[in-house]
């Protein structure tokens, strides 16, 4: 056997490097300087005798078999990461450092909730959070950046386990002086087309909306043009649209201070499903049903 193998932190560099795809920022992420991944780098390329990132002033390049060494590096830090985990694991649940992704459109409603008590209940716990849409949230997931993910369903999530944490009703929201004046629950056929406003790309969120409404057209006409549930509020509460909110975020008060009010939606895929997420087979499995249960229990 080869005494010559990559180093776990030279395959860190390499792998930040290429999702940062910029040297300085790749180090900023790996908490060293510059010149220490760049050095980490050539080292490697050295020890493997191959080029694997083509380097010039303003671009960085990974070679073909660059990008094929940096997925499987991906797979063996995930695989570090796990026997650290197992070891973790035979200690004290939810004790030690735990790193959680979450989406925007759960982080501010549900987490300022949870939290104190969390803190209280599990004090040798260390939560690391880390907001990001779904998508980006599941590759931090399967590339090891996170540990677990709290998520809406439906989504593609690849291979994972699941922990349901409930349901999350979905509600339009109009302006209040809206001259339809919106009934108790609102079907998705009094939605005008083109005054449907939505999260852009890559916000779950949007996905949901649409299946709740359950109109083809709105795939269309809908305006895609918010970063953020209040962003959103803030231009309904402004006359330009209505948009489709989520009761947890209602609950924790998101149309205090406007003019916007809200009705249930009344379809049949009128909501989302709330849920931690894992890579299935986990050494820690059991800690994140017993992470499910604090959260439910918030």
């Amino acid at each position: 056997m080869s005494t010559y193998l990559p180093t776990i932190k030279q395959l860190q560099y390499l792998v930040a490097l290429h999702e940062h795809a910029h040297f300085g920022r790749a180090a900023d992420s790996c908490f060293v300087s510059q010149s220490t991944l760049s050095a980490g780098i050539r080292e490697l390329e050295s020890l493997l005798g191959v080029t694997l990132v083509e380097r010039s002033r303003r671009v960085v390049r990974f070679t073909p078999l660059g990008n094929a060494v940096v997925e499987k590096a991906h797979r063996l830090l995930r695989e570090a990461e796990e026997l650290a985990d197992l070891v973790q694991s035979a200690g004290k649940p939810l004790a030690g450092e735990l790193r959680m992704s979450v989406i925007p459109t759960i982080a501010p409603f549900l987490l300022p909730r949870i939290l104190p008590r969390l803190r209280k209940e599990r004090p040798q716990l260390k939560l690391f959070l880390r907001e990001e849409p779904s998508g980006a949230a599941i590759e931090s997931l399967h590339h090891g950046r996170a540990d677990c993910v709290l998520l809406a369903l439906p989504f593609a999530t690849g291979e994972v386990e699941i922990e349901s944490l409930g349901q999350d009703r979905l509600y339009a929201a109009f302006p209040e002086n809206d001259p339809r004046d919106p009934p108790a629950e609102v079907p998705p056929s009094l939605i005008d087309e083109g005054r449907l406003l939505l999260l852009e790309d890559g916000h779950c969120l949007k996905e949901h909306a649409l299946a709740a409404c359950n109109r083809p057209e709105l795939r269309a006409s809908a305006t895609m043009i918010g970063t953020s549930l209040h962003t959103l509020v803030q231009m309904v509460d402004n006359g330009l649209g209505i948009t489709i909110v989520p009761e947890m975020a209602i609950q924790a008060s998101i149309l205090h201070g406007t003019h916007v009010v809200a009705r249930p939606l009344k379809s049949v895929n009128a909501s989302r499903e709330i849920a931690l997420v894992w890579r299935r087979n986990s050494p820690r499995s059991d800690e994140f049903r017993l992470l499910a249960e604090e959260l439910r229990a918030g």
